[in-house]
């Protein structure tokens, strides 16, 4: 973490222009060096380059004892293979990988990866060979060179090769840090992007928002990670960067409020004998942006959070409790992420408190081993083929998310179900949504034997639970118990909830096709599409539970104004009933399929299932609308808490000639609020303008048709 992000002196505004122009000093520095080391020949052999005395520096502040004669050996063969290339800016092309070094040594990362990193273009785009790279520095030096070349041939556009990018995500487990030069890699072009067409940003741009930021995000990696989301904010969505630049700079007072509370936190943890560290962290600006579209009017203390620092785990929780004394917290903040940490390796406390003159600041509360964790993540756990730190903390877990340091949850998961993608196609397009996932929960295991936590995408389903955790002997699931209670497997999973997973003894048929409805996650899809696609003859779900109560079911759609009709052989089915995954409503064009105990299941004809049934070789039932069949559709609408929203909609819902059936409002969770609407339509055509509406709403960020409604919501 930079230096000027600590210091509660600094305002926001001052941290990022101080960051943008210390890389245009080092840039220009750098380029100087280069030139001078070029034309006054090597360095004698007991020093350093120049160019490299600040990367040696930066490694150096986290590796005391590190040996850089090899450094110094790799800046030479990179400068010399490099020389005479320049890049589109103008500067020697040596001050790409010299930056890319850079940023990676100011992050932690071990000699191997900076060896690395300095050579990382050379066998791309110099006669340097292979061979060479691993005759003067080893094998493992040239596996990481070789893997980042692969990766550089990548296009991570909409055309991606899947199998090619397959390949890199094995090679990337197999070995984290060649990803971690990647993301260096990009975060330097991003930097020095203002050199390309406007058009070119916006490629580059978006290509960094879809695919390296989640992949920063996945691997821990947040220091990159926040950066990478300013740069692509100021080349997307440059009126909202400036609106957020101008909020900044109109608010210079931000840190001093902070500041004032840091002073009486450090002043209660000195009173009580906590040795602990407290410092103002500004938010960089998609954050700040973010806040502004949750809560409004901004105050002093959303500028930025307090980050408190202690040496031990039960430090930890000791400041919390004499925060939570002292002040008055703000309970719907906290959010233990220590014992049970995040999918990408991160831990820290959270909770917010309010001052005695009624200002509210954000605080995280973490050692220094878990900060270094939390903004380096992969990079700064080191190599992966040697033991870690007997001091680390992520020490003596069974829940298999933090057994191996350097392979977080979230990757070792994404490199079990690509080997039982069927296709290189449905691994790229189940890892492209697996990116798009932006919330994360953890359930609980209540399994006697295997307790601990799972971590799913918001959303998931006891489906997805149970392939997380059993893999494809979750083939076998019969039901779950949530929180103690018997629930059927199409039960959506909050955070915090306990999960056990009932499953047969004996053999069973296998997993039901109306699973693929409930199922979020990549693991849980590919296993069942798999196991269907094996037995396109069985269409039967498992059989019920052995408990003797009765399972919930889904209801037959027979409300007066949604009425469906079904021919096979001129006998009606038992049910007649909407798809969850597509929520169809009057005109739209229909297709069913028979499932168990005879009834049918509709699906909009464009719905993605109907070309999987299909493919399983299950034959269309065909079905129609009811004469009597209006337009009646059961909305999820999630928003950011604030006080007039249900009016708000209310009026947006009543604006386009919508009657509300019925509502619900969830209690809000972490300032976000879920409403769920059952509306009649009196055009149903209407229905993508109202969708609209509702989304236009000030804090409403999403509107969609409700997966898991009754009837024909």
């Amino acid at each position: 973490m930079s230096a000027e992000a600590t210091n509660p002196e600094a305002a926001p505004t001052d941290v990022a222009v101080r960051r943008r122009g210390r890389a245009r000093i080092d840039l220009r520095r750098l380029g100087r060096a280069a030139l001078l080391n070029a034309t006054a020949g090597p360095a004698p052999r007991d020093r350093l380059p120049d160019a490299i005395s600040h990367v040696a520096e930066a490694h150096r502040a986290h590796h005391p004892e590190a040996d850089l004669t090899v450094l110094g050996r790799a800046y030479v063969l990179a400068e010399s293979s490099h020389r005479g290339q320049f890049r589109k800016s103008g500067e020697p092309y040596i001050t790409h990988p010299l930056a890319v070094t850079l940023i990676l040594a100011e992050l932690g990362a071990e000699t191997t990866t900076l060896t690395a990193s300095l050579l990382h273009d050379t066998v791309e785009d110099t006669e340097v060979t292979l061979d060479q790279v691993r005759r003067e520095f080893g094998d493992e030096v040239a596996y990481l060179v070789d893997g980042v070349t692969k990766v550089e041939k990548i296009d991570y556009g909409a055309a991606a090769e899947p199998e090619t990018f397959r390949k890199m995500l094995v090679a990337t487990g197999s070995d984290v840090r060649v990803m971690s030069i990647k993301l260096a890699d990009r975060l330097h072009n991003m930097r020095t992007l203002g050199v390309m067409r406007p058009e070119k940003q916006a490629r580059i741009a978006k290509v960094t928002r879809d695919v390296l930021i989640p992949l920063a995000e996945r691997l821990g990696v947040q220091a990159l990670k926040t950066e990478l989301e300013d740069l692509v904010f100021a080349i997307l969505h440059p009126e909202e960067y400036e609106t957020t630049r101008a909020l900044i700079e109109d608010n210079p007072g931000a840190a001093d409020e902070l500041g004032a509370v840091a002073e009486q936190v450090t002043a209660v943890l000195r009173e009580a004998g906590i040795g602990a560290e407290v410092l103002v962290r500004p938010r960089h600006f998609v954050s700040v942006h973010r806040v502004r579209l949750k809560r409004g009017e901004l105050r002093g203390c959303d500028f930025g959070r307090l980050l408190v620092l202690v040496a031990e785990d039960a430090d930890c929780y000791a400041v919390l409790g004499e925060l939570h004394t002292c002040f008055t917290p703000v309970i719907s903040e906290f959010k233990d992420f220590i014992a049970a940490p995040k999918f990408n390796l991160y831990q820290s406390l959270h909770t917010a408190i309010a001052a005695p003159d009624g200002a509210v600041a954000e605080v995280l509360i973490r050692t220094h081993r878990m900060h270094k964790v939390a903004e380096a993540g992969v990079v700064a756990l080191g190599n992966p083929h040697v033991g870690q730190e007997p001091d680390g903390p992520l020490q003596g877990s069974d829940d298999g998310e933090r057994v191996d340091p350097t392979r977080p949850g979230w990757l070792s998961r994404l490199l079990d179900w690509q080997q039982s993608a069927p296709d290189p196609d449905t691994f790229w397009t189940s890892l492209r949504a697996d990116l798009a996932e932006d919330d994360e929960i953890t359930v609980f295991r209540a399994d006697g034997s295997t307790p601990g936590t799972i971590s799913l995408p918001a959303g998931a389903s006891c489906v997805d639970a149970a392939y997380a955790q059993h893999g494809e002997a979750a083939h076998a699931c019969l039901g779950a118990r949530v929180n103690g209670r018997l629930a059927p497997l199409s039960t959506v999973l909050g955070d915090g909830d306990t999960v056990q997973l009932l499953l047969a003894q004996d053999a069973v048929s296998g997993p039901s096709p109306e699973w693929l409805d409930h199922a979020r996650t990549p693991a849980a899809r590919i296993a069942i599409t798999g196991w269907l696609q094996a037995h396109p003859e069985s269409a039967a779900p498992p059989a019920a539970p052995t408990d003797p109560r009765p399972q919930p079911s889904a209801p037959a759609d027979r409300r007066p104004g949604a009425e469906l009709h079904a021919d096979l052989d001129g006998e009606p089915p038992a049910v007649v009933r909407p798809a969850g995954c597509c929520t169809p409503v009057p005109p739209d064009e229909i297709t069913g399929f028979r499932v168990r105990g005879g009834s049918v299941t509709v699906h909009r004809t464009r719905c993605s299932a109907v070309d999987a049934m299909r493919g399983l070789g299950r034959e269309p039932v065909t079905v129609r609308w009811g004469d009597t069949a209006q337009g009646q559709v059961t909305l999820l609408a999630e928003s950011f808490g604030r006080p007039g929203l249900l009016a708000d909609l209310t009026e947006a819902i009543a604006a386009c000639g919508a009657a509300v059936v019925s509502a619900n409002v969830e209690p809000p969770s972490e300032q976000r609020v879920r409403h769920t609407y059952t509306l009649h339509l009196p055009d149903v055509a209407g229905l993508a303008a109202l969708m609209k509406a509702m989304r236009d709403v000030p804090g409403v960020y999403d509107v969609s048709r409700a997966r898991h409604a009754r009837g024909l919501g």
